[in-house]
Parts: structure tokens; sequence; C-alpha cells
């Protein structure tokens, strides 16, 4: 099988009508539709195109598996915390972190 198992309890009739029932959205689409690994997809062709197949980050090839391997807890150090994202009103996901932390002490802080 060269593609995951998402499971029987996952897409039962029954898991799927309780689900419904919560108002509780499945998190991952049925085998087979278009819906299904397409977040890993964009973030594996995310990936290739900023940090493998350009040369923004590194001049020349790889030099071997090591190299791809740094280069890619680099990026994923850069992806998860200093990137600028839109959606946190370009905020770096640490900086936006911090905010909410620091939101919510002071929300707990009695007057």
């Amino acid at each position: 099988m060269g593609h995951a198992d998402a499971g029987s309890q996952y897409t039962s009739v029954r898991f799927t009508e309780h689900l419904d029932l919560e108002g509780i959205r499945p998190s991952i689409g049925s085998v087979g539709d278009a819906y299904d690994n397409a977040l890993m997809e964009s973030v594996i062709g995310l990936f290739k195109a900023e940090r493998i197949r350009t040369t923004v980050f590194h001049t020349g090839p790889y030099g071997g598996l090591a190299e791809v391997e740094w280069a890619t807890a680099g990026w994923v150090d850069w992806y998860n915390n200093r990137r600028l994202h839109s959606s946190l009103d370009y905020l770096t996901p640490e900086e936006f972190k911090q905010a909410h932390y620091a939101a919510i002490s002071r929300e707990a802080q009695p007057a």
C-alpha cells in the first residue's frame, strides 16, 4: 500500500455520524478524495521550491545527505519559528505566540 491507511474508525459511517451530531468536522478527507494529504503535499512542495530547488539559501548542488538534512532542519526551524505570516498580522509564529501568552497573563491579573 503506497498510501497512508486512514483507519476504519475514521471512515466508518457511525463515526462520521457521531462527529456530525457533535458538530465536529473530521480532520482528514476520505481516502482518495482531493483533500487526502493535501496539506502535507503542499508543505513538501513549498519546502522543495524554497529550500532544495533554489540557490537562495545555498550555492551550487548539495554535497550529500548530511547537507540536505542540515538544510531541512534549518528550513523547518525558520518555517515554524521565524517566517512572517500574513494570517498572524505579519508576525513570526514565535512573536505571535509570545504576544498571545502575554495577553493571557495580563487578563489573569486582578486589577
